[in-house]
């Protein structure tokens, strides 16, 4: 594999990697990082970037990316759910300072505005 292969086959492994990471973390996004990760996969191994784009979990990241159609309802619905959950764990797990939760509910409002006014796609 060429130098520049293997670097974007490289930094393909390392986004997606951070990506499968923002599925549990709800201040670390997914979707930008596997669409990163489909890009340098792109240009790196087919073979991957087809794994990615066919799989169960991020194919429809990529695909929603791509035909600009937007997020489904549920997801949408979910997503903002789970964040919650996890920015309220997170604050009693770490409310050792009055500023911690503060900051959790700050990302919380920002991150609920964002997948909020990302186009929704009700036929899902």
């Amino acid at each position: 594999m060429e130098i520049g292969r293997l670097l974007f086959f490289s930094l393909g492994m390392t986004f997606l990697g951070i990506g499968v990471v923002g599925i549990v973390l709800p201040v670390l996004p997914t979707t930008p990082f596997v669409i990163v990760s489909a890009f340098c996969f792109g240009k790196s191994s087919k073979r991957f970037e087809n794994w990615l784009s066919n799989n169960r979990y991020f194919g429809s990241y990529i695909e929603n990316y791509k035909t600009k159609r937007g997020v489904p309802l549920d997801v949408k619905l979910k997503s903002i759910g789970f964040l919650w959950v996890m920015l309220v764990v997170s604050a009693i797990l770490f409310s050792s300072t009055w500023y911690v939760p503060l900051i959790l509910f700050i990302v919380g409002v920002a991150v609920t505005l964002h997948i909020a006014l990302l186009r929704t796609r009700y036929d899902s």
